[in-house]
């Protein structure tokens, strides 16, 4: 079948919506039509090369849709099943997802090379093969995806909403209460107030921590990041450190959680300076992995022995998302979990270089591309 795709030829280019052909699903895989996907900052840092996958792709991996044809082998799922799209794919064969984790799931190491589970390809265009970002290519109006790529969810849930905890809500959310382990009364940062910097306030909130610093360069986002659960905001670390110092008498936050756009060396430093004593600093952000320059300074390392803190990083938040998605969905519907309130602008798949420039700047909080069918 022939569909609308955003497309990334090769680095440091635009996305570029053009008609891509879809192969129907085979052994162990799903159609589905996407009816909305969420703007992650990880498809920007393939765009860039911070993050080097084989290009070209078809981008985009918190999609959320409706399955349309069920192939061979599929167990779980049935036309017309509403799904989330996983950002890792969980078997729950593995010993990683038989041990709860099931975000270490071994078959995530397969999806660098953009080919599907059998080595193959699904889509198409201009004579080429083209991947998949995550396994699911989102940015699209349709998808083959295997079923361990997918999550079935409650029909009566909106899809424009659904899809932002496929990634960005789970990450953010299970980076404070998973990784963190924020407790009832704890101080807790959140460095960057983005799609998973929301999830984690929000995640914070909920594990009942008292104070909520949140920090980001925007002075806009001051209002949105409130009423996700933030009690204090900075617009630097060296404003929030001397805040969390005044708050805490000294005693510094419980844990510092890094979800900025693009982390650096010095942020680490900040993030560990701003934790106290078996305080705990939580990665969730990617750095260029091009980057061979950053250094930490010894006197840190020396903080981190001494004072025994803690720098833990945290992929897809800890969660073990077959069970997560529908647990933070039905927070959602209860009022407790906010997603409507994240999504700061709607776009056609053909604004897609539009939307990312929104993100880049930090007019969104989030931004949803609703697919036309």
């Amino acid at each position: 079948m022939k569909m609308n795709a955003a497309v990334l030829w090769d680095v440091h280019q635009e996305w570029s919506v053009e008609e891509v052909e879809l192969d129907g699903p085979k052994e162990g895989e799903v159609l589905v039509s996407f009816e909305a996907t969420g703007l992650c900052h990880s498809d920007h840092h393939v765009r860039e090369g911070d993050l080097p996958l084989a290009l070209p792709l078809v981008g985009g991996h918190e999609g959320a849709g409706i399955v349309q044809e069920v192939g061979p082998g599929v167990r779980n799922l049935k036309v017309g099943d509403h799904v989330v799209g996983l950002f890792l794919p969980a078997c729950g064969r593995c010993r990683w997802c038989s041990s709860g984790h099931q975000n270490l799931c071994d078959l995530g190491a397969q999806m660098a090379t953009g080919e599907q589970l059998d080595g193959g390809f699904r889509r198409h265009a201009k004579g080429r093969d083209i991947g998949a970002l995550a396994w699911l290519g989102a940015f699209a109006q349709y998808g083959t995806v295997p079923e361990a790529s997918v999550v079935k969810i409650d029909e009566d849930l909106p899809l424009s909403r659904a899809c932002l905890v496929g990634c960005g809500v789970t990450t953010g959310w299970g980076s404070a209460v998973n990784t963190a382990g924020v407790k009832p009364g704890d101080t807790v940062v959140v460095i960057g107030c983005g799609g998973i910097g929301s999830g984690a306030i929000q995640g914070a909130r909920l594990a009942g921590a008292e104070k909520i610093i949140a920090v980001d360069i925007v002075e806009g986002k001051r209002d949105m990041v409130s009423q996700f659960g933030a009690t204090h905001f900075a617009t630097s670390t060296e404003e929030a450190t001397a805040l969390v110092a005044d708050l805490t008498r000294g005693v510094m936050a419980d844990s510092a959680i890094v979800t900025v756009g693009l982390v650096e060396a010095p942020m680490i430093v900040d993030a560990l300076n701003i934790v106290s004593k078996n305080g705990a600093v939580v990665i969730t952000a990617l750095g260029s992995m091009l980057d061979m320059t950053a250094t930490l300074p010894m006197s840190m390392v020396a903080m981190v022995t001494l004072f025994q803190k803690r720098v833990l990083g945290s992929l897809y938040g800890e969660a073990n998302p077959r069970s997560d998605i529908p647990r933070l969905l039905s927070l959602y519907r209860e009022g407790k979990l906010l997603l409507d309130e994240t999504v700061t602008t709607e776009y056609k798949l053909a604004d897609i270089n539009d939307a990312y420039d929104d993100m880049l700047a930090g007019r969104n909080i989030r931004g949803v591309i609703i697919h036309e069918h």
